[in-house]
């Protein structure tokens, strides 16, 4: 049976004596970075990774190349250094999540074969837009180098892979960062090969799904097969978490919508009272449902500006709207979302909803709801944290979940090593 090829690396990384640490040349991963954010970080460090991850060449010419010609430079002048031994390196997160828990979240990065996606190998959980796939493949191109890991996730019941690599961290951190959130990240370089075949024998037989990174690993599917032929090209970096790690936790990202006609109006009214009991709720704090196994959304209708609880009362109807498709998927409070309110009520196509027309997403609380307030929206839909063994399920059943379904966090720092493609 096919199965995931996980493996250490010679990681590119960045040279932390003259970088003085990775603190200020770590990133959060590109598609969260906005343009101001990116001058933030390029005034802590000029060498900071989103001149290459992120690049803009003030002279016009093609960004992409721009961003291979600084790489390039960093490691003439000793700035990236090649690392001189295949290594695994653990990686520990420290955060409070957006429900103001703390939790630590524990993983490894390694270099995974790149393979189709399907069972026993990598499995996708999200369909992707076309436009970041375009971007991640020219600047892999460019630079032949993973710059960002993949977020993926595999089963460990008993915790093998982790604690193999228990040893090394009773050392001092290779690097530690702390992220405006207040996330702290340390981590370790282990080269001791028995603790990196205990690793790989641990994840031997495992199926990944991938987590947050589709992009990046669907670039690389297409990089792979554009080189051809057997090299490092075959391989992406990814960090690796087990799903049954307890610091693995689930976010929701809530929908919303705007520029309603009275007859969409009227038509999600029809369909919210066909399908759902409607609670009102005392506050606009009760508005994020809980994660629960029953399908239930929060909905705040910015004209009354009261919140409501829906509960799904008709589950035949959503059978008959979905149909070949999984209970399990059936059963997402996205997918319900989706397919009842968003393209059902009020007819949108899956090109607006790709491309946002009249559709934001908030995954934040309070942000949601000062934007309805504040009439810059018309409407907040509230989805609920999706537990991680629906996502297991679904990624399964051979489906991919609605865009924006899952929000894991922290997100996997951009900057902490570098997978070179080419030797």
């Amino acid at each position: 049976m096919p199965m995931a090829d996980v493996r250490p690396l010679r990681a590119l990384h960045y040279d932390r004596e003259k970088t003085g640490g990775l603190q200020n040349v770590v990133a959060p991963p590109y598609d969260v970075i906005y343009t101001d954010g990116r001058a933030g970080l390029l005034e802590q460090s000029p060498y900071n990774v989103v001149a290459i991850d992120l690049p803009i060449a003030n002279d016009g010419s093609d960004p992409y190349e721009h961003a291979a010609a600084v790489l390039a430079r960093w490691r003439a002048d000793g700035i990236i250094t090649r690392d001189d031994r295949p290594a695994l390196w653990p990686l520990e997160q420290d955060y409070a999540g957006p429900d103001g828990r703390t939790r630590t979240r524990r993983g490894f990065l390694a270099r995974v074969r790149v393979d189709d996606y399907g069972a026993g190998r990598i499995r996708p959980h999200e369909r992707t837009h076309p436009g970041p796939k375009d971007d991640r493949l020219r600047l892999t191109r460019a630079t032949k180098t993973n710059l960002s890991p993949i977020f993926a996730l595999y089963s460990d019941p008993g915790q093998r892979a982790w604690s193999a690599l228990t040893a090394a961290r009773t050392n001092a951190p290779w690097a530690e960062t702390v992220d405006p959130d207040g996330t702290v990240a340390r981590l370790w370089r282990v080269v001791d090969q028995a603790a990196i075949d205990a690793v790989l024998t641990a994840t031997a037989d495992a199926e990944l799904l991938i987590a947050d990174g589709h992009h990046r690993y669907e670039t690389a599917r297409v990089y792979a097969e554009e080189v051809g032929g057997e090299g490092p090209h075959r391989y992406v970096l990814m960090c690796l978490v087990a799903l049954e790690d307890p610091g693995l936790t689930v976010f929701p990202t809530h929908r919303l919508v705007r520029n309603l006609s009275a007859e969409q109006w009227r038509a999600l009214e029809r369909t919210v009272a066909r399908i759902f009991d409607a609670t009102p709720l005392r506050s606009v704090e009760q508005l994020p449902p809980g994660e629960n196994e029953r399908v239930e959304i929060g909905y705040l209708d910015g004209r009354t500006k009261r919140p409501y609880r829906l509960t799904l009362r008709d589950v035949a109807a959503v059978d008959a709207a979905m149909p070949g498709r999984s209970e399990s998927y059936r059963r997402l409070d996205t997918a319900v979302t989706e397919e009842l309110l968003l393209k059902g009520a009020l007819g949108m196509s899956d090109a607006q909803i790709d491309h946002l027309d009249g559709l934001g997403y908030a995954r934040d609380d309070r942000q949601a709801i000062e934007l309805v307030l504040a009439g810059e929206y018309e409407a907040a839909l509230f989805m609920a944290p999706t537990p991680v063994h629906r996502v297991q399920e679904v990624a399964q059943s051979g489906e991919n979940m609605p865009p924006k379904s899952t929000y894991f966090f922290p997100k996997v720092p951009t900057g902490l090593l570098f997978n070179p493609l080419a030797d």
